[in-house]
């Protein structure tokens, strides 16, 4: 209630005060009814999947569940990737409580090999015009390609018998060794991206055609077939053409509501590129050269410090990137025989054989270090050639300079003092003083010396040489 009394002032001020208050309240109140604006958080991934993409994504997902999300886009354009690394992310997708839409773009994009099996695990699977999908045939990882033995023609005709009398299905029966293993790659991939299509309600037929043959399809066609459910030209559209969808997200029915949707960008952060850079198949290869070089080196020359440092620090980052790959331990085994060998090659006179041996070792092992088939995680055969001639030359430089040193004349120690020249220091019958490379000595000789003459050291007895005389040529 206002006061009112004679001074205008007064009843001025009270009613600025009052109109102040009322309106503080009018929008504390429409504070308290207006719902905060939903968005969704957009990830991309642009690179095969790794162990850093894995990382990105599920802190993405993390963080849009930590925000209140409605929606997590992931924008896809993948060669394919590691399996380990590919069933990490899928987890994460299948767990997330917000739903996760799949959108491989822009134009030109591909969700090959590890990228399908994403794309039928995700809530909503789209794709920009231009894309394409499949190819997610597994690849035996750390070995060298299946080499079947020719056919003769007995066996071909005994094996086309066979199969028109099953009717056209293959035999299911695999042969002993790496065919088996290949086999048995394959029915667990089919088994996995067709649990996946049934979880997701997606074409499972055309899922084991892209594991058994590589089938690939455009966007068109994986419309048109039941792969994923729309085609968008961007993220808008995307957004657009999914409103008013139901999915499955952490175990309840959702239906997405995306009418005024504020979309916010999660880009990679300094983690994401450095484990990125440490998990790349060549530096993780680098790093280990590094670390062994480094420490080889502290080792044999100590007190250097810093190649024992440098070595210690790439050593340990290099044994972080390898757990997190899918390393072959026998490639391993081949680069430390090969530098072993190279090393021996110093010391033991092999005539080359173990250094030859060393660089065919080191060379094998470089090459089926990293040998993850088409996942594009593989040492590149430009470094594998140029570290491979940088380290052999090394050894080779080194074992010359050991041959040459090895042919040398000594220059220093008691051995060196043995046929040096000298001059007597003062005259003596038995024993005296002498210089020799301007050191004094106590000498001893068969004849007397006088000051001034030059003599010769025969042998070294402790602390004492043993000299004879030098006629000067007249």
């Amino acid at each position: 209630m206002l006061r009112v009394d004679n001074h205008d002032g007064r009843i001025t001020v009270r009613l600025i005060h009052c109109s102040i208050f009322a309106i503080a309240m009018l929008l504390a109140a429409a504070g308290l009814t207006e719902s905060p604006a939903r968005k969704t958080l957009v990830l991309t991934v642009a690179d095969a999947i790794g162990p850093a993409t894995s990382d990105y994504i599920r802190r993405g997902i993390g963080k849009a569940h930590e925000d209140g999300a409605s929606l997590v886009i992931l924008r896809l354009d993948t060669p394919g990737g590691l399996d380990q690394s590919m069933r990490d992310i899928i987890r994460d997708m299948l767990a997330s409580p917000v739903p996760v839409v799949i959108y491989v773009s822009p134009s030109g994009a591909r969700a090959a090999s590890a990228g399908t099996y994403m794309l039928y695990a995700a809530h909503i699977a789209a794709m920009a015009p231009g894309t394409n999908l499949g190819a997610a045939t597994p690849v035996q990882m750390g070995g060298f390609p299946d080499i079947k033995p020719p056919m003769t023609p007995d066996i071909e005709k005994e094996g086309s018998e066979k199969k028109s009398e099953d009717n056209g299905q293959e035999d299911t029966e695999a042969p002993v060794g790496q065919d088996s293993m290949t086999k048995k790659m394959v029915n667990d991939a089919v088994a996995y991206i067709r649990s996946l299509a049934e979880l997701r309600g997606r074409n499972a037929e055309w899922a084991v055609q892209a594991v058994r043959e590589a089938a690939s399809l455009s966007s068109e066609q994986a419309l048109a077939q039941g792969v994923i459910d729309v085609i968008a030209e961007d993220v808008s559209d995307l957004l657009t053409r999914i409103n008013g969808r139901t999915v499955n997200a952490g175990g309840h029915d959702v239906i997405l509501d995306t009418t005024g949707m504020v979309t916010e960008m999660y880009e990679p952060d300094w983690r994401t590129g450095f484990l990125a850079v440490i998990t790349n198949p060549n530096i993780a290869y680098m790093l280990m050269l590094l670390g062994i070089y480094g420490l080889f080196f502290e080792l044999a020359n100590p007190g250097y410090v810093l190649p024992g440092v440098v070595g210690a620090i790439s050593m340990l980052l290099a044994l972080y990137s390898l757990q997190l790959l899918p390393v072959n331990y026998a490639g391993l085994a081949l680069i430390l025989f090969g530098i072993g060998f190279m090393i021996a090659e110093l010391f033991v006179p092999s005539f080359g054989a173990l250094g030859f041996g060393g660089i065919v070792s080191f060379v094998i092992g470089s090459i089926i270090l990293f040998d993850t088939g088409g996942s594009g995680y593989h040492v590149s055969m430009s470094v594998i050639s140029a570290v491979s001639v940088v380290t052999a030359a090394f050894f080779l430089i080194a074992v010359r300079a050991v041959f040459n040193a090895h042919r040398q004349p000594v220059v220093s120690g008691r051995e060196e003092l043995v046929g040096s020249t000298g001059q007597v220091l003062e005259d003596y019958e038995e024993s005296g003083l002498i210089r020799v490379h301007g050191e004094i000595w106590q000498a001893c000789s068969n004849t007397s010396m006088r000051c001034g003459d030059k003599v010769r050291v025969t042998a070294v007895n402790g602390l004492v040489l043993s000299v004879e005389h030098v006629k000067e040529e007249s």
